[in-house]
């Protein structure tokens, strides 16, 4: 069964239209080594080879140790629409919580 790291890099892989031979020459490891920290659960990669994959993924090496499983585009969007949120007035913040849950009964 897969790790939640191996779940995380193959979604990105994935995304990216990028083949597990693709990905491994990007980030200079081997096919097979890939292969085993998708599939695996047991498998756990120095800081190195994580950066790595970090940066031939064009991700922070920090989005695969931390537990939100979003990806990081929608990270992306949700801290943005939450900055916006805290900057609106008492008001605007009302009208949005009742526009929600208006989408939540629908």
């Amino acid at each position: 069964m897969p790790s939640r790291l191996g779940t995380k890099i193959r979604d990105l892989r994935k995304k990216q239209g990028l083949t597990l031979d693709k990905l491994a020459e990007k980030a200079g490891l081997s096919k097979s080594y890939l292969w085993e920290l998708e599939n695996r659960e047991s498998q756990k990669p120095s800081a190195e080879k994580l950066q790595a994959l970090a940066d031939a993924l064009s991700v922070d090496m920090s989005y695969f140790l931390e537990e939100d499983k979003r990806d990081p585009e929608e990270r992306h969007l949700d801290e943005a629409f939450f900055r916006g949120y805290r900057q609106l007035d008492a008001t605007g913040k009302e009208q949005l919580r009742r526009i929600l849950e208006t989408f939540k009964k629908s």
